[in-house]
C-alpha cells in the first residue's frame, strides 16, 4: 500500500488549521497502524510519488480534479466506496425520473427501499417516511446548554504534537496560510476513534437529537449532533454501519423514531444525495451558476476567522466557534452563514471554497450542492426550489443568540435595526427581478411591495457598516 503526503494540498488556499492538523493526523495515524505493510511518501506534489509508477491502484478519488489526475497516468481505478449508494444506482435512479427534479426526499424513499432501513415491508416504520415537521424545536427556554454529558472527546498523543510542530514550520517558511485554532482535538482520526464516536453519540445525544437537530445555543456548540461528519467523510467509518447503529437503537427501544429517522435521513439520505449530484451535475456546476447575480469578495472577518467587529452575536457566535473547532452545525452553516451571505450578494464560489476550507468536514464534492445550491440559490433552483433565507425571527426562535444583542430582530430600520431582519428586505428588493418568477417566492414579494420603508431599508443596507 502507499500513502502519500503533499504539502502543497496545504498551500493552495488558506485552510483552517484544525482541519490541515486533521488530515494530517489521519494519514500518519494510518501509517502507524500499518507499520511496514505501507510504502509512505512525503513529497511537494502528488506527481513526485506516482509518476512513472506502473504497479499502483486507487480507489476512484472523491473530486473532479484528483480524478483527472489519475486517469491522465493509466492508474487503474477501483469503484469509490464510503456512501450508500453507488454512482451507478443514482445515474439509473436520476435517468428514471424522466425529466422530473430530482428531489432528495424521492432519492431518499428509494435507497430507504433499497436498503430496508427503518421500513416493515413496503412500508416505512412508524407509518410515515419523514418526521422533520417534529423535529423543528427550538432550544429551551433560559437555557445555556442542553444539559447533555459532553460528547466523547479522543486522547492526543505524539502524532499530534508532530503535526503541530510541522504545521507551525510550514507557516513560519510561508508555505502554508493557516487561520483558526488548533486543539485539544475533536474530531476521530482512526477507526477505533470513529467507532467510539458513534458509540457515545448512540448512548448519550441520539434520543435529542431529533427535536433540537435545527437548535442554536451560545454555550453548547456540539448540542446533540453527533461529529461523525469528518470522520465519515475521511473514510474511517462507513455510512451504512452508522445508519444501521442508529436504526438498532431505535429497535432496541433506546432511541425514538424521530430521532432516529432524523439521523438516517441526513445519513442516507442528504450525504448520498449531494455527493451524486457532485458527479451528475458536472465539473462545471461549481462556477458555472450566479442565478442571483452575486459578485461582492468575502470579507476580511469571513477569511480571517475574525469577530472582533462583528456585532451581531448569531454570526459572531457562529464564526467564533468555527475560529476554534473548524465547525459548526447545519442550521448555522445554512441560516446563519449561508443566509448572511446571501443577504450581501457574496461571490458563490469563493463562499463555496470557503466553506471547504473552514470546515474540518469539508470536501469539494460536498460543498457544491449545499452552497451553490440550497444556501446560496446560485443554481437558481437545481437543489432547492426557493432561497433559503429569512430574517432575525427565525434566529430568535430558534437560538438564545439574540437575548443580549445591540440588533432587534423585531427591527428593520434606525440604530438597533437586526442586520438580518434588514438585510432580508434588502436582498428581496435587489434580487425581485431574478426571483418573480418563483411561485414559492410570491408571498415574501408581495410584503414587499407592501413595505412602507422599503426604499429607506435598501438605503440604510446598502450604507450599513456596522454588523
Amino acid at each position: 500500500m502507499m500513502i502519500v503526503e503533499a504539502r502543497s494540498v496545504f498551500g493552495r488556499r488558506p485552510m483552517h488549521r484544525a482541519k490541515a492538523h486533521l488530515l494530517l493526523s489521519a494519514m500518519r495515524r494510518r501509517v502507524a497502524e500499518l507499520g511496514d505493510r505501507v510504502e509512505y511518501h512525503r513529497v511537494e506534489r502528488y506527481d513526485e510519488a506516482v509518476d512513472g509508477r506502473e504497479d499502483l491502484e486507487v480507489i476512484d478519488p472523491t473530486s473532479w480534479a484528483a480524478r483527472r489526475f489519475v486517469r491522465r497516468r493509466g492508474i487503474a481505478v477501483l469503484p469509490s466506496r464510503g456512501f450508500v449508494t453507488s454512482e451507478q444506482d443514482f445515474r439509473d435512479w436520476a435517468d428514471a425520473r424522466a425529466g422530473k427534479r430530482l428531489l432528495m426526499e424521492d432519492f431518499y424513499r428509494s435507497v430507504r427501499e433499497r436498503t430496508g432501513l427503518l421500513m416493515r415491508g413496503d412500508q416505512p416504520e412508524g407509518g410515515r417516511w419523514n418526521y422533520d415537521h417534529d423535529n423543528r424545536n427550538p432550544p429551551p427556554k433560559n437555557a445555556s446548554r442542553l444539559g447533555l454529558p459532553d460528547p466523547w472527546w479522543p486522547e492526543e498523543d505524539a502524532i499530534d504534537d508532530e503535526v503541530r510542530a510541522d504545521l507551525d514550520q510550514w507557516q513560519a517558511d510561508g508555505l502554508v496560510r493557516l487561520v483558526g485554532e488548533d486543539g485539544p482535538r475533536h474530531f476521530a482520526v482512526t477507526a477505533a476513534e470513529a467507532e467510539e464516536s458513534l458509540k457515545d453519540f448512540v448512548e448519550s445525544r441520539l434520543g435529542d437529537f431529533g427535536p433540537f437537530e435545527d437548535a442554536m445555543l451560545s454555550g453548547d456548540w456540539t448540542m446533540a449532533h453527533s461529529l461523525l461528519s469528518a470522520p465519515m467523510n475521511l473514510g474511517l467509518i462507513d455510512p451504512l454501519h452508522v445508519a444501521q447503529t442508529v436504526v438498532a437503537a431505535h429497535a432496541s427501544g433506546e432511541a425514538p423514531l424521530r430521532s432516529v429517522e432524523g439521523f438516517v435521513r441526513q445519513i442516507i439520505g442528504w450525504r448520498d444525495y449531494v455527493w451524486h449530484l457532485y458527479w451528475y451535475l458536472g465539473e462545471g456546476y461549481r462556477t458555472g451558476n450566479n442565478a442571483l447575480g452575486a459578485t461582492t469578495p468575502l470579507p476580511e472577518a469571513f477569511l480571517n476567522l475574525d469577530v472582533d467587529a462583528i456585532e451581531a452575536n448569531c454570526l459572531h457566535e457562529t464564526i467564533d466557534g468555527m475560529r476554534r473547532h473548524g465547525w459548526a452545525h447545519h442550521i448555522q452553516r445554512l441560516m446563519v452563514l449561508g443566509n448572511w451571505a446571501i443577504q450581501h450578494g457574496y461571490d458563490p464560489v469563493a463562499l463555496n471554497d470557503w466553506f471547504i476550507d473552514m470546515f474540518v468536514d469539508g470536501t469539494p464534492w460536498v460543498m457544491p450542492a449545499n452552497v451553490i445550491g440550497m444556501s446560496q440559490h446560485a443554481d437558481g433552483g437545481i437543489v432547492a426550489t426557493k432561497p433559503y433565507v429569512s430574517g432575525g425571527a427565525y434566529i430568535s426562535k430558534m437560538s438564545d443568540f439574540c437575548g443580549g444583542c445591540r440588533f432587534d430582530p423585531k427591527v428593520r430600520l434606525g440604530e438597533n435595526a437586526c442586520p438580518f431582519t434588514a438585510g432580508y428586505w434588502a436582498l428581496l428588493d435587489r434580487v425581485e427581478p431574478r426571483i418573480r418568477h418563483n411561485q414559492r417566492m410570491a408571498q415574501p414579494l408581495a410584503g414587499l411591495r407592501r413595505l412602507a420603508d422599503r426604499d429607506a431599508v435598501v438605503d440604510q443596507e446598502r450604507r450599513r457598516d456596522n454588523w
